[in-house]
């Protein structure tokens, strides 16, 4: 009994000393579109911010909340404990983004922004229980970083303040007036579909004019085909066959002695 009463005692005097980081996390002040989306939102790296206080072996985790869960969320003494992106639907908190101290390192390059909910590929993977899945609503939320090391929490920073995502708008809301347009767009949008017409029409002609040509010049290239050539017969040379004689004249009458005797006697 005294054990375990020495046990209790000993995790709750490491929870209450558990150490605070002088840092609290907020969203990128970058110049960059998308800071916040319907289901995402950047924050700030914490550059040279655990060297005092993290080892190179610990885990620094980042914990998201619903703004009405953070008084209720208890840091995890294990690695067991630590609530997995499911849980956000159930206890309305879950850790994510598993990192190490060389990941937020004072010299050097790091990332620019560190997005939270930008996992859509891992959502219903159930081997990534820590998915950095996206956000479910406009929330707001609220997160900090958390160090662990192998027997538990070890230091955290500041809950950051409350993070509200866009909203997602419906289709038959959206304003298509052109009078909520600004001028330029107007005029440029004008500029725009007058040069498409032109090229339209340009086209068009360029297609109708190429189409007439070959119409007119079809008839009469079809009749020269269709001519018929004049029959030309071929000369029969016969200089192969030499020239037939001439035919002899016929022979002379000749007076028959038997005839003259007829004639005397009468």
């Amino acid at each position: 009994m005294a054990a375990s009463l020495l046990l209790l005692f000993l995790i709750a005097s490491k929870t209450m000393a558990l150490e605070l980081i002088p840092y609290t996390p907020r969203i990128s002040e970058l110049n960059m579109e998308g800071k916040v989306t319907v289901s995402t939102f950047a924050l700030e790296p914490p550059k040279c911010v655990f060297d005092p206080f993290v080892n190179v072996s610990d885990n620094i985790w980042l914990v998201i909340t619903f703004i009405n869960a953070t008084a209720n969320f208890k840091n995890p003494t294990s690695a067991q404990q630590i609530p997995p992106y499911e849980d956000l639907y159930t206890s309305y908190a879950y850790m994510t983004m598993k990192s190490t101290l060389s990941q937020y390192p004072c010299k050097g390059k790091a990332g620019n922004v560190l997005r939270v909910g930008n996992e859509s590929s891992c959502k219903s993977d159930d081997r990534r229980t820590h998915c950095n899945g996206p956000l479910p609503s406009p929330g707001p939320y609220r997160v900090k970083f958390l160090a662990m090391d192998s027997t538990g929490s070890k230091a955290e920073t500041r809950w950051s303040a409350p993070i509200t995502l866009n909203k997602a708008l419906i289709w038959k809301t959206i304003d298509t007036w052109p009078g909520r347009r600004s001028g330029d767009m107007i005029v440029i949008t004008v500029i725009l579909s007058a040069l498409c017409g032109v090229v339209t029409i340009g086209f068009l002609s360029t297609v109708c004019y190429e189409c007439f040509k070959l119409w007119r010049h079809s008839p009469s290239e079809n009749q020269e085909e269709q001519r018929p050539e004049p029959f030309q017969a071929s000369r029969y040379d016969t200089h192969h066959i030499p020239p037939a004689p001439p035919v002899p004249p016929p022979p002379p009458a000749v007076d028959m002695p038997g005839s003259q005797r007829i004639i005397s006697s009468s």
